[in-house]
């Protein structure tokens, strides 16, 4: 190349890096100098490679941005480490608190956790069950049993092990609490205490199976003490502070004003609350509200709330027993049931004679 006087020589040019989804075993066995055989057993932890090598492979290949495909990887090996979870929604601290120990369980065993949320969407969730299940997973937890039939159906041809929480599922596998009875107690409680006038503020059923099963104890335990709700005393809204504020002023535009409020949810029943103090209405003196969940906010309101604790954690944790199990051929229960308590606080007490007395205000 001839160059001019006064001209710069140009600058050498610097071979583009490949993308990271572009970068094979090849490529970085080329830049480390050693063999693709060599990269392969690095990149699937044998232990029979010498430590210094792989710390050079390891570091050559996160330069280039190697990023294994787990779906390949889990091939090769025959075995993945990678255990899925899908939830409904982040936003319901129990969800949140139950991920987490199940991430420890499963960190604690070697395995990397992904997350997706359905945001309560069937179609949502059958999307995210396929995405994950195309990354080579071992197992999944899901929420709920109420699935679109695809879910199941794609699990159990790919032999993905799976299991079901927060709910106890007589036909697959399961790990939860017997919503049924959490609604017979709490309604059992406050017709104990006197309440004849109920108002449910719930998650929607038709999205959440749990909400649908303690609405049905709830609505036994009035029918075996010769009481009932009536479908308009029945608010399903969806899970949010402002929803438990919607769903008290819809319950007090009834004929009659229920003198206790059963919430599907700690979260809604702080919207009852707040939306109570709105409309100068006493608590527990004119409505006694209760939640269910025990999150730890709950306990220091005024008045603390009465509620049922669900050990979200423990949820998390046996869940991951349950998939450990069954990915390493051991022997596991197909259900296990995990105890709840009625945590009785200030938020609830014998109806007032004046609340008993007065109609909707």
């Amino acid at each position: 190349m001839t160059i001019l006087p006064g001209q710069k020589p140009p600058a050498a040019k610097r071979a583009p890096r490949p993308r990271a989804n572009s970068v094979t075993v090849r490529d970085v066995a080329q830049a480390a100098g050693v063999s693709p055989a060599t990269v392969s057993r690095v990149l699937n932890g044998n232990e029979r490679v010498a430590s210094k090598l792989r710390t050079h492979v390891q570091r050559v290949a996160g330069e280039l941005g190697y990023t294994p495909h787990a779906a390949a990887r889990a091939l090769a090996s025959q075995r993945s480490r990678t255990i899925a979870a899908v939830v409904p929604s982040l936003e319901e601290p129990n969800f949140a608190i139950g991920v987490s120990a199940l991430q420890q369980a499963l960190t604690s065993a070697g395995y990397t956790l992904l997350l997706a949320n359905s945001n309560y969407d069937e179609q949502e969730e059958l999307r995210q069950v396929r995405a994950l299940a195309a990354h080579g997973i071992a197992g999944m937890m899901l929420v709920g049993g109420r699935h679109d039939a695809s879910v199941y159906e794609l699990l159990q041809a790919r032999r993905i092990p799976f299991v079901n929480t927060w709910m106890l599922d007589d036909r697959h596998p399961s790990v939860g609490f017997d919503n049924y009875q959490i609604g017979r107690t709490i309604a059992n409680y406050l017709l104990d205490l006197g309440h004849t006038r109920f108002g449910v503020v719930a998650q929607r059923s038709p999205r959440s199976d749990r909400a649908a099963s303690r609405l049905a104890g709830i609505r036994q335990a009035l029918q075996d003490r010769g009481g009932r709700i009536v479908r308009e005393y029945v608010i399903e809204r969806f899970h949010r502070i402002l929803d438990g504020q919607h769903g008290l002023r819809m319950l007090l535009e009834q004929p009659e004003r229920p003198t206790a409020v059963i919430c599907g949810t700690d979260t809604l029943a702080f919207g009852v609350l707040v939306e109570a103090q709105a409309q100068g209405l006493r608590v527990p003196a004119d409505l006694s509200v209760t939640g269910i969940n025990d999150v730890e906010f709950a306990a220091h309101l005024t008045p603390p709330l009465t509620t049922v604790r669900l050990t979200a954690a423990e949820v998390g944790t046996r869940a991951a027993e349950y998939l450990l199990a069954r990915i390493e051929g051991r022997p596991v229960l197909n259900t296990t049931a995990i105890p709840f308590s009625l945590i009785v606080r200030g938020s609830t007490g014998a109806p007032g004679a004046d609340a008993a007395a007065s109609p909707a205000g």
